[in-house]
């Protein structure tokens, strides 16, 4: 009987030590911006803070995106992003997300390519997600 609980005890131990490991993989943001009026870019910020990336990720899984939507938009994104691992073995499909801004440059519209989904975010989130990827403002756009 204690052979049994000592077992269930390591085994334990090992589960949540690889639980835990795999979510505290790092994770990294690279930005980038079209330069002129072709689809050329370049790399912009890169963030690293835990915190930040952390809130992209709430803020891109708040929008509410439409899926199964392709679309040809008028010109390449005005930026783009993709989440990065700091550990090359981890592989996680990558998802690139491009982002125009709108004609009032107060709302942000994503596109998941890859994925057909398509998203207009709204005001609030626009300007929070734009600020952490960018460093600047949306209203000074």
């Amino acid at each position: 009987m204690k052979y049994i609980v000592v077992l269930i005890g390591l085994i334990s131990l090992l589960c949540t030590g690889c639980s835990s490991e795999m979510e505290v993989e790092e994770h990294y943001i690279n930005v980038q911006k079209r330069i002129g009026d072709e689809a050329y870019y370049e790399d912009i910020n890169v963030i690293t803070d835990r915190e930040q990336v952390q809130k992209v990720k709430q803020i891109i899984n708040k929008i509410e995106w439409k899926i199964g939507v392709k679309l040809k938009m008028d010109r390449p994104a005005d930026y783009r992003f993709t989440f990065q691992y700091t550990n090359p073995e981890v592989k996680e499909h990558e998802r690139l997300y491009e982002i125009w801004l709108n004609p009032y440059k107060d709302r942000l519209q994503l596109i998941i390519d890859s994925e057909s989904k398509y998203a207009i975010a709204d005001k609030i989130n626009s300007a929070e997600l734009f600020e952490i990827l960018t460093g600047e403002k949306l209203s000074d756009q």
